[in-house]
């Protein structure tokens, strides 16, 4: 996967982080999701269609996920609170609109947001693209932003195609 892929969601995260939670987000260095990835306990995921296909997934603890869902919201939300998974999905609603509004020229649809709330689950990923583990650091703890995507910009490509040129 490109580099400025990755970089326009360690872009959208810090930026989400900052402005919505108040909690500037230190970024680690990105590696490829293996079998020794840590499991979450609540994942919120976004997917994508259109000229990229795939995932975002923010996982975390239920300690990180708790305080960040309450800097967030301003009030105390336990993962109990009825509110705990919409806080959880608009973020990684947030985090995919901002990585979404730097892929000029895609057209790029994002899906409404999923949580999966359970200890030590992990969302697997597609075999057709290789997931990126994002390390992030807050004051509220550790937490993973996992990318999974194929890109293909399928404008062009049909362009191409109906003017008899092979992509």
């Amino acid at each position: 996967m490109d580099v400025r892929y990755i970089n326009s969601f360690v872009g959208a995260t810090c930026n989400v982080f900052e402005t919505m939670v108040g909690m500037p987000v230190a970024v680690d260095k990105p590696t490829v999701k293996s079998e020794a990835t840590p499991s979450a306990d609540v994942s919120g995921v976004i997917g994508f269609s259109g000229d990229a296909t795939g995932s975002v997934v923010l996982a975390f603890s239920f300690d990180t996920a708790a305080k960040i869902a309450s800097a967030f919201a301003g009030a105390q939300i336990t993962p109990q609170h009825p509110d705990f998974a919409d806080a959880i999905g608009e973020l990684a609603n947030m985090v995919a609109g901002g990585a979404k509004s730097k892929f000029d020229g895609f057209n790029i649809n994002i899906s409404l947001p999923n949580v999966i709330v359970g200890r030590d689950h992990n969302v697997c990923p597609s075999r057709s693209a290789p997931r990126i583990v994002i390390p992030c650091r807050t004051e509220a703890g550790f937490f993973y932003v996992e990318v999974g995507m194929v890109v293909e910009k399928k404008v062009q490509r049909a362009a191409a195609v109906a003017a008899g040129v092979t992509p």
